[in-house]
């Protein structure tokens, strides 16, 4: 089983576009990733992978997605 300690930048790129956002900048070692309706973007470092956990769970809530949520569709793709 996918553990939150060990998503790589790849994986999180696919779960962001199976979610409908697209990548809005890529500037200086960090991409934003955003959707219509969303209240601020997603924001994660390009040069740090695996992503820490910590980024993924804050980059989750603005999501609206919980952790179960999110490991299950790790796991299908």
């Amino acid at each position: 089983m996918k553990k939150l300690s060990n998503v790589s930048i790849e994986e999180f790129r696919a779960f962001l576009r199976l979610q409908g956002l697209v990548l809005s900048r890529s500037n200086g070692g960090h991409e934003m990733w955003t959707k219509a309706g969303m209240i601020r973007p997603i924001v994660f470092q390009t040069h740090i992978n695996p992503l820490p956990e910590f980024v993924i769970k804050n980059n989750l809530a603005v999501i609206g997605v919980s952790k179960k949520e999110f490991l299950d569709i790790l796991e299908s793709l």
